[in-house]
């Protein structure tokens, strides 16, 4: 499995989140174990393989992580999202967003272009192009806006094996 198809799984659990009282733990107990993956891999080829060990911890930091920073996140979202209102913003782009914008804030070994790359190749997936372009542009702005720099030293890797 690679790092990008871990962050992908992470997204939906940040998504399903986003619609349940469970906390970050929970759900991850309930769902990123071999039984769940097993049952949901039969339809959906995402789950068809069981993360290892390294990859389990990375889904795990993101989903409580995401969590944990919810409001922080969401108010980044609505503050570059001009013209929006949070509460009518695509679901799915709202957890690819607050995945890549976890990634930048507390995850110094992702640089910024490979996370929000990784959110955009993500929402191509998942929404339209309107949708993407969307994202693209909130979460460029949010680096921009925020002055966040660039984790130094580690080049243009944008999808390595966990």
């Amino acid at each position: 499995m690679t790092r990008t198809a871990a962050r992908e799984i992470a997204v939906h659990f940040v998504f399903e989140l986003g619609f349940t009282d469970q906390t970050a733990e929970e759900l991850l107990a309930e769902a990123l174990n071999r039984k769940t993956f097993a049952a949901i891999g039969e339809e959906e080829p995402l789950y068809s393989e069981f993360p290892n060990e390294a990859q389990r911890e990375y889904i795990s930091k993101l989903v409580k992580g995401v969590y944990e920073h919810t409001p922080e996140l969401d108010e980044y979202i609505s503050k570059y999202a001009i013209g929006w209102k949070f509460s009518r913003m695509n679901r799915v782009a709202v957890a690819i967003m607050r995945v890549a914008m976890y990634e930048v804030l507390y995850m110094q070994d992702i640089p910024n272009a490979a996370a929000i790359n990784e959110a955009v190749e993500l929402v191509k997936h998942y929404e339209e192009p309107e949708v993407v372009s969307f994202v693209n542009g909130i979460l460029g702005s949010f680096v921009r806006g925020e002055n966040l720099p660039d984790p130094v030293g580690l080049g243009a890797q944008t999808t390595p094996e966990a």
